[in-house]
């Protein structure tokens, strides 16, 4: 071969041959022809290490060259490869890494066609599940697309993070001119050379292909000292070229990706490594990163760093529950005198736990850690120890009787088994508890199906009741902890209890057949269930299942309800209402029935519900939407009354009238206009556009509307009802009884939300920002607890989340936030807000018709009106101040009075432009028009264009 391309130079080692013969596999396997491998073998190295390594150099002797430097460091045998190399780029690999197939073609045409002396890419490492890999998740945004970079400052996350301890290549001449080596003091010395290298050479080449696979997976505690050497030389580096920031934020990193991780095995490492582990992170860690650094983590994973670095080995572990457990109390808390509360330890800034709000729940609704301390079987007898954590702000009640009970519930089903606790020993941090049992006689499974047992313990002082799961450590039980067991079935269904601690930290009893006569039965049952006839039987078995599952698909209900059921005659006076695709029984379509009931038409309701009928109206028919009652109700309604689209795939039957009311007027691109529905092929286009063509009724409540949704949605003239939206009817009604008769006393919903007098109501409800089809909790942009610590005195935060959205909220003080998401109706919410906090939501529109204040708090304004696009600028027409950070809206509410200042107009005039046809009398205009034929002649009201 003359001069190759790329020289991959192959540390032999740990792995082995399999290792070895793995990564020269992956080398001689590249779509680059001109590529040769290097393997350098330790001193002492094994003879069937050596003789694997000949092997592929007698193979492919122009390919393979095989080096034995007599050194055993990993970096001198990194730096024997690097001078053995004759290839423009040198790769490294250690024993086990895997280039993809064309890894090096893409490494070297980047370098190539950019002239870089170092390109990266992409690199997965193992999970440790098996032969699971995952790539960091950091990696993402840094290769998200290939590109150069004239210097590593302009991509940060080389150095900041440990991008570059694998898959890539230096131009072998820059290695020589910048006489760049491994330190061979150093164990993790690839952590220190791939940083130190970008540091010092001109231009980098990013791939955003991956390059390599198969990294082992990290473990911090096998060499804590060698991993924060590594670290400490790496913030050096990044100090001489004066870059302090990224200095920072590389001390972030190694606490996110290495101590915060070693923190999280702690439950599965046995005693005596926790105990090396934590001696060892005491003697290395203080001083490393800076307690502003630390400070800048989430609570649980600062104290775990913290205790690790104190050397506190069961106090890590007891972190480590917090963190495999959230919302778990794991250790003691202690309450100062001005409020902050501190995990067991403090006070230390680092240990406060103020913000998981802890102290704001009752005994009855904390999950307390219960760590199981003592196991041991003796026959069918097992002792039981342990200690159950109390907070110092809540415990059972003193006065009551304390009293506690065992429960082994079987695993995803309902039956369980109880015992009492023997001895309960209460104090001020807890309760240590133990009990003696008879396993063999208490649990009684019947033996095939119920093999999985999970233990938790029910702490009750007569008014209260805690339930806590039963936390273990890996190490706590064994095989020897095994007991007898006696299923009702007999012994051959299984005849030992075998205690285990499952991934999620939890004590749990697993029903096992050891001895010969249950092994014997199992494998006959095994075989009677596997052999060929029983095989056949279990296909014809879920060929069934299938078909049965075919009946209730959507598929087949479509093609049944278009081919029969849409043949039905018509049930007069019929009205299918949906409220957001059956989620809530509000907006427009209730204030629609509601009108209608009033009234006292002879038409029969029926209102769709997605999961839970609660809130939704007992004296009307429910069907649930997609159900078969569902169809049957849609195929023989006079009526379709909804805000948000019935199923596109549904026709609507002739003779049947649709009324689409609406759920808001329009600030961002609806319809034809959205990117996304203009990007869709024609036939998805065609079954828009047919969806849109059922409607024979659609509200507008603007000119707005006219020129947005109903160009965006090409609805026809016609079909264009000018009477605002009903649920605005009762906005209209609260405004006019605030100037008759002021705000107070509020509405009945306050009382039931809790909402006191002296404190504003602020209500923050967030537009949607998932796709369609998606349905997630979502973290708000807006942060809760900053809320409610600030202006928790004087506001209540309402928090309503889009309908297809769940908003994730962290414990605060009671009263301060309030989760009214699954409210159904919230028109009822924005009669008792005081304020209204929104970013993008066509809520806006409607709170504007109340003339009360609006704050637009919209960090991401540009990007989400570039990436949605939108029908006019918000800045130019907002209803009131447009915040961008959470400090700039804290600063607003807290001058609100005189921010509003010369909004007055702003919000009259928006409320004119946006509501211009809501009088307070939508409700009854649309029934007049819609269901006119069902109306006595005497109280017929012509509407023409109903309320223009």
């Amino acid at each position: 071969m003359s001069t190759p391309d790329v020289s991959c130079v192959i540390t032999a080692g740990e792995g082995g041959e399999d290792a070895l013969a793995a990564s020269l596999e992956s080398v001689l396997d590249q779509s680059l022809r001109a590529v040769e491998a290097l393997v350098v073998l330790p001193a002492g190295a094994p003879a069937g290490l050596r003789t694997a390594a000949g092997s592929a150099a007698v193979r492919s002797p122009d390919r393979v060259r095989v080096l034995d430097p007599g050194t055993d460091g990993a970096a001198s045998l990194r730096n024997a490869g690097l001078d053995a190399a004759l290839g423009t780029y040198v790769l490294v690999l250690d024993a086990g890494e895997r280039l993809q197939r064309h890894a090096c073609r893409n490494l070297w045409e980047a370098g190539t066609r950019t002239r870089a002396d170092l390109v990266a890419g992409r690199w997965s490492r193992s999970t440790g599940e098996g032969s699971k890999e995952r790539e960091p998740s950091w990696q993402h945004p840094l290769f998200a697309r290939s590109r150069t970079v004239a210097r590593f400052t302009e991509a940060p996350e080389l150095a900041v993070r440990d991008a570059l301890v694998t898959g890539f290549c230096v131009r072998r001449a820059a290695l020589e001119r910048h006489a760049l080596r491994y330190d061979e003091d150093l164990t993790h010395s690839e952590v220190l050379f791939g940083p130190l290298v970008a540091a010092v050479v001109g231009r980098i080449a990013l791939v955003r292909r991956r390059i390599v696979s198969g990294r082992a997976a990290p473990d911090a505690g096998r060499d804590l000292a060698g991993l924060v050497e590594a670290h400490r030389r790496v913030c050096h580096v990044l100090a001489a070229q004066g870059l302090a920031e990224l200095r920072e934020e590389r001390d972030k990193s190694f606490l996110l990706d290495h101590l915060v991780p070693l923190v999280r095995t702690f439950p599965e490492r046995p005693v005596a490594a926790r105990e090396r582990v934590a001696a060892t992170a005491a003697r290395v860690l203080p001083d490393v990163v800076p307690e502003r650094v630390l400070l800048t983590l989430p609570a649980v994973e600062r104290v775990g760093v913290r205790l690790l670095e104190r050397g506190d080995a069961d106090g890590v572990l007891t972190a480590a529950y917090a963190l495999r457990r959230r919302g778990v109390v794991a250790a003691p808390l202690s309450v100062q005198d001005d409020g902050r509360v501190y995990w067991q330890g403090g006070p230390d800034p680092v240990l406060d736990v103020t913000e998981l709000g802890h102290q704001y729940r009752p005994f009855d609704e904390l999950k307390l850690m219960n760590r199981v301390t003592r196991y041991e079987a003796h026959g069918s007898r097992v002792l039981l120890a342990g200690r159950l954590v109390l907070p110092s702000h809540t415990g059972p009640a003193p006065d009551g009787r304390l009293t506690a009970r065992l429960e082994f519930r079987v695993r995803d089903g309902s039956r369980a088994f109880h015992a009492p606790v023997d001895s309960l020993r209460p104090d001020a941090t807890g309760i240590s508890w133990s009990t003696g049992l008879d396993v063999t006689r208490l649990l009684r499974p019947f033996g095939p199906r119920d093999t999985v047992w999970d233990a938790r313990m029910v702490v009750e002082d007569g008014r209260t009741r805690s339930v806590s799961d039963l936390f273990a450590a890996h190490d706590l039980v064994g095989p020897g902890e095994r007991s007898p067991a006696r299923p009702r079935l007999g012994r051959t269904t299984g005849d030992t209890w075998q205690p285990y601690v499952t991934l999620r930290d939890h004590l749990a009893l697993r029903l096992e057949a050891r001895h010969r006569p249950a092994r014997t039965a199992r494998g006959l049952v095994h075989y009677a269930t596997h052999f060929r006839p029983a095989r056949r039987v279990r296909l014809a078995l879920r060929a069934l299942g299938r078909r049965r599952d075919r009946l209730h698909a959507r598929g087949f209900k479509v093609a049944v309800y278009r081919s029969w059921l849409l043949r039905l005659p018509k049930r007069r006076g019929s009205v299918v209402f949906e409220s957001h695709m059956g989620t809530c029984y509000g907006d427009s379509p209730r204030a629609v029935h509601e009108e209608v009931r009033a009234r006292g038409l002879r038409l029969r309701p029926v209102w769709v519900h997605a999961d839970s009928t609660e809130g939704f109206p007992t004296d009307v028919r429910l069907v649930r939407r997609w159900s078969w009652r569902y169809l049957w109700a849609l195929a023989r309604a006079e009526y379709w009354v909804d805000n948000q689209g019935f199923p596109q795939n549904l026709d609507k039957p002739s003779g049947t009238t649709y009324l689409q009311t609406w759920h808001g007027s329009a600030y961002k691109r609806m319809g034809f206009d959205e990117t996304r529905v203009r990007l869709q092929n024609t036939p998805q286009r065609e079954r828009l556009q047919q969806a849109v063509h059922r409607f024979d009724h659609f509200l507008v409540r603007s000119e707005h509307d006219e020129r947005t949704l109903a160009r965006a949605y090409r609805l026809p003239e016609r079909t264009l009802l000018r009477t605002g939206y009903p649920r605005n009817d009762v906005l209209l009604a609260a405004r006019a009884r605030d100037e008759a008769e002021g705000r107070l006393p509020r509405p009945a919903l306050a009382a039931e939300l809790g909402l006191p007098d002296h404190r504003k109501v602020v209500l923050y409800a967030p537009t949607f920002r998932g796709r369609p089809g998606t349905r997630k909790r979502q973290r708000l942009l807006l942060d809760a607890a900053r809320f409610a610590e600030r202006f928790g005195d004087t506001y209540t935060l309402l928090v309503r989340a889009h309908y297809l959205e769940a908003a994730s909220l962290p414990a605060c003080p009671p009263g301060t936030v309030v989760d009214v998401s699954r409210h159904h109706d919230v028109s009822e919410i924005l009669a008792l807000t005081d304020v209204l906090v929104t970013d993008y939501s066509s809520i806006m529109f409607d709170y504007a018709l109340l003339d009360r204040p609006i704050v637009l708090f919209a960090p991401d304004l540009d990007a989400y009106a570039a990436e949605r696009g939108s029908y006019f600028d918000l800045r130019e027409k907002a209803p009131g101040p447009v915040t961008a950070t959470e400090e700039e809206l804290f600063a607003v509410l807290a001058r609100l009075k005189t921010a509003e200042t010369g909004f007055q107009e702003r919000r009259t005039a928006f409320a004119e432009e946006f509501g211009a046809y809501d009088r307070g009398n939508a409700a009854r205009a649309v029934v007049d028009t819609v269901f006119a034929r069902h109306l006595a002649p005497s109280r017929t009201v012509p509407t023409g264009e109903a309320g223009r």
